[in-house]
């Protein structure tokens, strides 16, 4: 009876060694991958309901007084941009700034504004302290308020 008892206390202890062993993998395999680096940006419409297509989005970096532009993007049918403004390998930590031409989109679709436009141009300046992260800024406005944070 003790051989078997054994016997028995070696199965377990190897089943149990192997179940450990699988453990570390299979929580790793339920954990989402982390977020590739990237900066996106969308814009949303809220006056109309839709996502902002065809709105201008000049993207600068800050760097103390001094504003450089980096690219200026448009916005797709779905209000995003199709290329991002920074890819994995281009981000930086850093100051930067997203201007969206709000005024000229709601113009452009028979929106009147007074002149000058109580919205114009929207500045929105931000910082980027972790280069390896996922950033993205979108802005959500009507040509008399707006919003922003940062998503996901």
């Amino acid at each position: 009876m003790s051989e078997n008892l054994t016997r028995r206390s070696f199965i377990a202890g190897v089943a149990a060694a192997g179940a450990a062993a699988a453990l570390p993998q299979a929580a790793s395999a339920q954990q989402p991958p982390a977020p590739k680096a990237k900066l996106s940006t969308h814009v949303l419409d809220t006056y109309h309901g839709r996502p902002a297509a065809g709105l201008r989005i000049d993207f600068f970096r800050i760097e103390g007084e001094k504003r450089t532009l980096i690219k200026t993007l448009k916005t797709n049918s779905d209000g995003r941009t199709d290329e991002l403004p920074m890819k994995s390998e281009e981000m930086q930590v850093g100051e930067y700034e997203f201007i969206f031409h709000i005024g000229d989109h709601f113009r452009s679709h028979g929106v009147k504004l007074p002149e000058p436009a109580f919205l114009d141009r929207v500045p929105v300046r931000f910082g980027i302290f972790d280069a390896k992260a996922a950033y993205h800024v979108p802005l959500v406005c009507t040509p008399w308020t707006y919003s922003t944070y940062r998503g996901s």
